[in-house]
Formats: structure tokens, sequence, C-alpha cells
């Protein structure tokens, strides 16, 4: 099957198309055809090795987390899916290919297209462990770094649909948007805590930063000197301002459940991540570039 594969760390220039071994679902495992992929920024730090700690990488490596397509063959003893059946979520195998395991998967809604189903999976499911990890409750103010892109997106609508008051750091092309999504756009960059003391002047409750663009500083200031109710999903530098990193994902029947309530807020169109740009799986590379380039509103989705 054709895949995008590496080989070592580095660049965009390390991705390359390949044919590699299909997979095969062992018992209680899932086997989809994959129809649309999200890009995520994690991808390209995964790429360059910076989040090993983490994730660690096993050569050759094939890329990608989320993933919407078709179920094509399931292991022995997997009653929830059958062969035909459309689903999204979660690849164990990397999502840049023709063909995933996967292992934390739900069905898809028939009214949602493959493409807007693939967006859903990262943005949501760390959303809601972040906005769990920091106890944000109804009232309360957020700021949020990094609140245009993918996640950031799905944090804002989710947030403000909790009764909290979103604060969200972005360039300035981005402040009419996300003032359609109901934040409180601010710019970042020098001045940052100025700007932010002037529209909330009372405080910040809690800070996800969803950015990594040395946002901690500025964000325990905020916060009174405490990095209390201070999340990051970016920053790898979290640990030296006392910040915990947030890259521990729930537990799958957590995720799942998480996927079926928000693809229903999707349906309904209370949830959105708007799809900015396509690209075929053989020009996954570009695609990591845009995204490493930062500045993308909404999604990049690679089709398969």
């Amino acid at each position: 099957m054709r895949a995008i594969v590496y080989y070592r760390f580095g660049g965009p220039e390390v991705l390359s198309l390949g044919d590699i071994e299909k997979p095969v679902p062992a018992a209680g495992e899932v086997r989809v055809k994959v129809v649309s992929v999200g890009v995520n920024p994690l991808d390209y730090k995964r790429r360059y090795g910076l989040v090993e700690q983490h994730y660690p990488t096993t050569f050759p490596a094939v890329p990608g987390l989320e993933i919407a397509g078709v179920v094509d063959a399931v292991g022995d003893g997997v009653t929830a899916f059958a062969v035909g059946d459309e689903v999204f979520g979660w690849s164990r195998t990397g999502a840049y290919a023709e063909y995933v395991i996967a292992d934390t998967l739900v069905h898809k809604p028939a009214e949602l297209s493959f493409e807007a189903a693939a967006t859903l999976p990262v943005a949501v499911a760390t959303t809601d462990r972040v906005l769990r990890e920091l106890g944000l409750k109804d009232g309360e103010t957020l700021l949020l770094h990094g609140a245009a892109g993918a996640v950031g997106q799905a944090a804002v609508q989710l947030a403000v649909a909790a009764g909290a008051t979103v604060i969200g750091t972005a360039s300035p092309a981005n402040h009419d948007f996300l003032r359609t999504l109901g934040a409180i756009p601010v710019a970042y960059g020098a001045g940052l805590e100025e700007r932010v003391r002037a529209v909330a002047p009372q405080g910040v409750d809690a800070v996800f930063d969803s950015a990594g663009q040395d946002a901690l500083p500025v964000s325990i200031a905020l916060r009174g000197g405490t990095t209390d109710r201070i999340v990051t999903i970016a920053d790898m530098n979290a640990a030296a301002h006392g910040v915990p990193f947030s890259g521990v994902a729930d537990q799958p029947e957590v995720i799942r459940e998480g996927l079926v309530r928000h693809a229903r807020l999707a349906v309904e169109g209370r949830l959105v991540v708007p799809v900015v740009r396509t690209f075929p799986l053989a020009e996954a590379a570009a695609a990591q570039q845009l995204s490493e380039e930062g500045h993308v509103r909404g999604k990049l989705i690679i089709t398969v």
C-alpha cells in the first residue's frame, strides 16, 4: 500500500511516498481504508524528534494521528464495527497511509463529511482533556494562546459553550474571525500582558497554551506569578517554567465518548473546525511545511 514514510529525523525533505506492507488486524482490531487525514503540528514535531519523551519513534515511521475512512477488515472478536462502516478516530499505525489499524474509533454520522470528521479527533480530545485539567468553570475567564488554530478554535467554541469568557491570542488578521466564535481577540507579541489586562482588568482564571511561542512567562505574570491553572500542549520547555505539559491522552473510552458527543455538535453546526486546504497523499511534505510555518486558520487535510 502507499504511505508516507521517514527513516530519520529532519525537515520535510525526509518524508517520501513509499510502498509498505498493508497492516493486518489482529484479534479485537479494526483496519480502515483511509479517506481523509488530519495534519497536526505534532506531526512535524515528531518528524524533528522534538517530542521523543512523550512520543518515542520507531523507524521507519509513518506520520499522523487522526483519520476518517471506511472499515476494510476486522479482527476476531470485533462486534462494534463491520466492513463498510464509515468511521473516524485515531490511527495506531500512522495516518498518512492508504490503510491503518485504528484502536480508538467511532462511527461517522452520515451527515458529516470525511474531511469534517478528520478535523475532530485531535482538536476535540485535546481540548476536552485540557479544559478538565484546568477545571474551567462557568463565569471564569480563559486566556487561550493560538486561538485561531484547529485546537484553538475548538477550545474557543467549547469554552464559550461552557460559559467562560475567552481571550484569544492571534494575529490581527484573525481577530474578526475569532469574534464570530465568541472570543475576545488580542494580538500576541510584545505588550501582550498589557493588552490582556486592558480587556480583563479582573485578571484571568486559567491559561491554555496551544501556540508554544514563548507564551508561558507572560501567562505566569497574568496569573499573579503562579503557575497554577496554566497548561501547555505546545511548549517543550514547559518544565523549566514549572508548567505542566499536557501530552498524555485520555483513556480510549473517554476519547470515544467525546468523539461521539462532538460529532453530534458538528452535525448541528455548533462546533466547526474549518478545512483551510487539502493535499493529496503525495504532497504530505508540503502540508507539513505549511503547518510548520504557522498562521493556519483551521485544519489542513490530506486526502488519500
